[in-house]
């Protein structure tokens, strides 16, 4: 939760904390700290945005693939997205803008990823009636592809 500690890189994890301002990385560390551990894969947490042109940031460890991709992965990818939502109903939030979580440095494979993000955000939608806004915020052209040919 407390950012990538790789100087200069462009992961959206770092970009996220460096444009926050120090304060997101002292929120999420006392969280961390309060808990007794590191945030489990599949939950979630939500802290102030603090310098960033939002009031809430939603905090999700994805999973990290490193062989071949296992239902357990995807099932944790689906709760990292169900767990955002049910964060964001609960504290009143309209819109969620959610990054293309675990498909970069933890080389989860991008269309499956996108489908279950996708299955995922319809499913709980439906589910829980819920009005939340969701963008999908993708970095790469192949991500825009992909979810223009999911969404339509």
């Amino acid at each position: 939760m407390t950012g990538c500690y790789v100087p200069c890189h462009a992961c959206i994890d770092n970009c996220i904390h460096t444009y926050a301002g120090i304060q997101l990385r002292y929120a999420c560390a006392e969280i961390m700290r309060k808990q007794g551990h590191e945030e489990a894969t599949g939950q979630a947490k939500i802290t102030p945005a603090f310098n960033l042109p939002c009031k809430y940031v939603l905090h999700t460890v994805g999973p990290i693939i490193t062989g071949v991709l296992t239902k357990e992965d995807e099932d944790m990818l689906a709760s990292c997205y169900k767990s955002c939502l049910e964060l964001a109903d609960k504290n009143n939030v309209n819109s969620v803008a959610f990054c293309c979580i675990s498909t970069g440095e933890f080389h989860f494979p991008n269309e499956e990823a996108a489908k279950i993000a996708v299955d995922t955000v319809k499913e709980y939608r439906e589910k829980n009636n819920s009005k939340i806004e969701v963008i999908f915020n993708v970095w790469k052209d192949i991500d825009h592809r992909i979810y223009k040919g999911l969404l339509g």
